[in-house]
């Protein structure tokens, strides 16, 4: 069972509201939405609505005008992240609320922070009850924000704001300043922005209790500088003066650094607040330096120190309440990977020790495979991130640990695979870690994903790859993945191109005589790839995959497990009237009539023989050969099956029983009929719910009725068929035609 447990009913509908908006809505003059009718929704449904919309990746110009109606659907939270929305639709849809929080981070369509802030300071309401701002990522326009109207415009002029994210942005030292006057500002991050002076923040000194300012690229400040208005901040809680380790050469950040020097060995009464310090990438930090500071401050309950080197300290782990990240133990790299997700540099960092602490993990820990998801999903384009997450999904789900694994996790893991392989083609590392984790029996089989997707992803990357263990892998996938397939999905599959490279690894692996998994593997995928498939089986044969497989059946004749697989193929293209032709080679029939004859050979082999010669001779209209050959085949069908023994392991799976139909008909011989219902009866018994449920929805059990009351069947032929119709019995109460 998954432990997640199952979606809210509030989530159901929500997501029901998404996928019905063409029904529910009407368009205005300007192409918008607007719901025909609505109801007050509670405020905090209003909110998640327009989350979920932004989530489902459906909020944007259009249907953001469902927000214009401030009086059935009133925004408190609003969340348009990573959303296309123009600033004149994020004028007429949002800003008429009287929003306390607004995440417009990342924002495209050409909004800016200035619009932003003027459409806010627009609503007279919005300047005082604005508590909370993201806008990271955006082009802020400051220029154009200073006057509107003859009255200045700033962010000075959001009264409320308390927590204010301006992280990835253009900010200037003058937007700074303007930020830094605002009366009740708390929380301010700034990370990997434009600011070269941080004196303005003397002007919140009073009220500021987070300060976060990761990698200031173009800060312009000595250390003593630096560390004087650090000082003077009395309120200051949190501060994060963390700098990107992997971009930065000795030369850069070094005032920075003597800044954090001086923070760490100068006395408690610097920063009296603080409770949380976050240096991780800063250089020349001593962890006599790290142990002092901890030890001076009884109260700290977090510490950064992740690409330091002084994170081992035994001081930061006899702290019971202190939280670090770090690369000393296991909980560092955790703690790292949880509260650096929009980092790359530092998920980078920690995944590379992650991967060292679980290389030989034995254990499943699906609280680990959740964070390298989230590192995966918040990085989607990063090599870097990629190459050591993918290597770590593959530990973390190897052999039986998958299997202990919340199923939604691990769906969403694999979905992320998928997307690696299609952002990195060409990079073998990822490509190889990627089919590792995919080439699990239990996540092929029982994992939910798009496996259409992995299946053309694994045998495109297939066509142009030669590692042989590689090869080994993807065709194992492929094999498994292809009998998932719906038939228009195995239909794309099975174009000549992905016929050719398979058809190309059996011919590699037989001038040799070898007999390997690769073989194996590529003999199962072709076989699936045709099951049912005319279009496919034709451009096998078109492929000269006829000529091929004739001479591996020769050369490969003491080995069943090849044998039945090379057989089975054939018995896809002797189903398809349209191709038995192909078939009717009289040396290569006398030699499938020798392997149907031979006691010596193992059933499953005698079973695909009679399954190829009983398809062929079910139309004697067709035959082209001599009658002995035809009333020989015929005779030996009937006499050989009576000497086959049930089989215990399953060896066979049938999409359906269509082409049983004509070979179950009244008309045909005795060795056609008999091998059809053997075969039948073969699956039912292996799996008596799935064929029992088929051969009813497909009509087959009147079929079988009828083939046991006419009084030309055989006794052979009625006894397996009153089995098979007694199994249905037994399983379903009845053997009528079932209520559609």
């Amino acid at each position: 069972m998954d432990a997640e447990g199952p979606e809210a009913l509030s989530d159901l509908c929500l997501t029901q509201v998404c996928c019905s908006l063409d029904a529910l809505c009407s368009r205005r003059a300007d192409g918008s939405m607007c719901l025909s009718w609505a109801p007050v929704l509670p405020q905090e449904m209003a909110d998640q609505l327009l989350r979920k919309m932004g989530t489902k990746g459906i909020l944007n110009d259009t249907t953001v005008g469902i927000f214009r109606n401030c009086k059935e659907l009133r925004l408190r939270r609003a969340a348009i992240r990573f959303c296309p929305v123009s600033a004149e639709a994020f004028r007429l849809a949002l800003c008429p609320h009287r929003l306390q929080e607004l995440d417009a981070s990342w924002v495209s369509g050409g909004l800016t922070g200035a619009d932003i802030v003027s459409g806010l300071a627009s609503n007279l309401e919005c300047r005082s009850s604005l508590q909370r701002l993201s806008i990271s990522g955006l082009h802020l326009d400051w220029e154009s924000l200073m006057e509107d109207g003859g009255t200045h415009v700033g962010f000075s002029s959001l009264q409320g704001l308390r927590t204010l994210n301006l992280a990835s942005t253009d900010l200037t030292d003058a937007a700074l300043e303007d930020i830094c006057s605002l009366p009740q500002l708390e929380s301010l991050d700034i990370s990997c922005s434009a600011v070269s002076k941080l004196t303005a923040l003397l002007d919140c000194k009073s009220t500021l209790k987070s300060l976060i300012a990761h990698r200031l690229r173009q800060l312009d400040m000595s250390a003593a500088r630096l560390f004087f208005v650090f000082s003077q901040l009395h309120a200051l809680r949190h501060l994060d003066f963390s700098d990107d380790h992997i971009t930065v050469d000795d030369s850069d950040g070094r005032d920075g650094d003597e800044t954090v020097r001086q923070l760490l060995e100068g006395s408690p009464q610097v920063l009296p607040s603080l409770v949380s310090l976050d240096i991780s990438g800063r250089k020349r930090i001593s962890e006599a330096a790290v142990r002092a500071f901890v030890e001076a401050r009884a109260g700290l309950v977090f510490m950064g120190l992740l690409a330091t080197g002084a994170s081992s300290s035994d001081v930061l782990t006899s702290q019971k309440t202190l939280k670090v990240t770090g690369e000393a133990n296991e909980n560092q790299v955790c703690e790292a990977l949880r509260r650096y997700r929009d980092r790359e540099c530092f998920i980078r960092e920690a995944l590379i020790h992650l991967y060292n602490l679980i290389t030989d993990i034995d254990k499943p820990r699906p609280d680990m495979l959740k964070l390298v998801l989230s590192g995966m999903q918040s990085h989607p384009t990063s090599l870097h991130v990629h190459l050591v997450a993918t290597a770590c999904v593959f530990h973390l789900t190897t052999q039986d640990l998958a299997e202990a694994m919340p199923v939604s996790l691990l769906s969403s893991t694999v979905t992320q695979l998928l997307y690696a392989m299609k952002t990195f083609p060409n990079h073998q590392q990822v490509q190889k870690n990627c089919l590792l984790a995919l080439c699990s029996d239990y996540i092929l089989q029982d994992v939910p994903f798009d496996k259409y997707l992995a299946a053309m992803l694994v045998i495109n990357w297939l066509s142009s790859h030669e590692e042989p263990t590689l090869q080994r892998m993807a065709v194992a996938v492929i094999s498994i993945l292809v009998a998932k397939l719906s038939t228009e999905e195995t239909s794309q599959l099975g174009e000549d191109v992905h016929i050719m490279k398979l058809l190309a690894l059996v011919q590699q692996k037989a001038m040799v005589g070898v007999v390997d998994s690769t073989l194996k593997f590529a003999l199962s995928a072709l076989w699936n790839l045709t099951d049912e498939m005319p279009s496919a089986a034709r451009n096998f044969i078109e492929c000269q995959g006829l000529e091929l497989y004739e001479e591996v059946l020769e050369s490969y004749y003491g080995e069943p497990s090849v044998q039945q697989k090379l057989l089975g193929l054939l018995n896809n293209i002797a189903e398809v009237e349209a191709l038995q032709a192909d078939l009717l080679e009289e040396d290569l029939l006398e030699h499938i009539l020798s392997l149907l004859q031979d006691a010596q050979v193992e059933v499953g082999v005698r079973y695909f023989a009679g399954g190829i010669l009983a398809q062929l001779a079910s139309r004697p209209e067709a035959w082209t050969l001599g009658d002995e050959l035809l009333s020989t085949i015929l005779k030996q069908l009937h006499a050989s099956i009576m000497t086959w023994t049930q089989l215990e392991r399953e060896m066979v799976s049938y999409r359906s029983f269509h082409p049983f139909y004509p070979l179950l008909q009244t008309g045909q011989p005795s060795g056609v009929q008999l091998w059809a219902v053997w075969a039948i009866h073969l699956v039912c018994s292996q799996n008596t719910s799935h064929y029992s449920s088929m051969l009813e929805r497909e009509g087959m059990t009147e079929l079988l009725k009828a083939l046991a009351a006419h009084p030309d069947t055989h006794g052979d032929i009625k006894g397996l068929s009153d089995s098979i119709l007694r199994m249905v019995e037994q399983h379903g109460g009845h053997t009528g035609p079932r209520n559609s």
